[in-house]
């Protein structure tokens, strides 16, 4: 889980483990890898690559190995290649789908429903027929994922479809504004969640637990103009900027280490937006 890599790369003697991080290798699953995260780990040694499932895929799917061209990539290209999703684990069959269950394009940029194959997949919810049968629609696992995929057929997940903002009729990737807000150095960890608005449905917020040494000293303005450079840089279209961004203590988590989405949009459902 990223939590644990999160704990790992945050210990107040990390730097003094620098020579076992840089004898570790870490395959991280059950959530997103942060990009932020990833550069740490990399700063203190550690290799650090992306992987993909779920409990009813039992649960590996993906993985973000390297095809043989991307061999002779240069580090840093090579590393965007580990915080993808990644390619499938063999005998299982992975594409991303419309809602008339058609291919999307492999253009890196088109979002649809992640749905899977696979020998070891779940056939059915425990004495839930009607749960399974949506499950299982078309014959093919829907995973509930969003996600795209490029040429070479790696998978980039998106977000969740439940969890998806959409704002004056466009949608807009919690992930992806994770992964960029997770990249500044005041940033220990990072939710994204949509809050209801009267004019355009829905907005993003973000909920930002800081690094212990700048608790005292991020504002919301300066997170703003980070990530309008990163808008002026072509990284993120501008209107997809939060609205608000908050500071907090700590954030829930599930019980498998993950931030508590659920918590987070009931926690905040009533705030007001301009």
């Amino acid at each position: 889980m990223p939590t644990i890599l999160h704990a790992l790369v945050n210990h107040p003697k990390a730097e003094e483990y620098r020579d076992v991080f840089s004898r570790l290798k870490m395959l991280i699953g059950g959530a997103a890898l942060p990009r932020g995260l990833a550069l740490r780990a990399r700063q203190l040694g550690m290799k650090v690559i992306s992987a993909y499932g779920l409990s009813e895929t039992c649960p590996a799917l993906t993985v973000a190995g390297y095809k043989e061209h991307i061999l002779d990539w240069s580090e840093e290209k090579k590393f965007e290649v580990t915080l993808k999703t990644g390619l499938s684990f063999p005998f299982v069959k992975v594409k991303v789908v419309n809602e008339k269950g058609e291919e999307v394009p492999k253009d890196g940029k088109t979002v649809g429903e992640v749905v899977v194959r696979a020998p070891w997949c779940t056939r059915e919810y425990y004495k839930d027929p009607e749960k399974t049968k949506e499950l299982w629609r078309d014959g093919w696992l829907r995973t509930g994922d969003s996600g795209v995929w490029d040429g070479d057929g790696y998978i980039q997940l998106v977000g969740r479809i439940k969890f998806v903002i959409k704002s004056g009729g466009e949608w807009i990737s919690p992930l992806i504004l994770e992964d960029l807000i997770s990249t500044h150095p005041a940033v220990s960890e990072v939710a994204v969640i949509p809050v209801p608005h009267e004019k355009w449905g829905e907005r993003p917020i973000a909920i930002i637990v800081p690094k212990t040494e700048y608790k005292e000293k991020i504002t919301e303005d300066e997170m703003r103009r980070f990530m309008e450079k990163l808008a002026e840089d072509g990284k993120v279209a501008k209107w997809w900027i939060p609205d608000r961004f908050l500071f907090v203590e700590s954030m829930a988590k599930t019980g498998t280490g993950k931030i508590d989405v659920m918590k987070l949009i009931e926690q905040y459902k009533n705030l007001k937006l301009e």
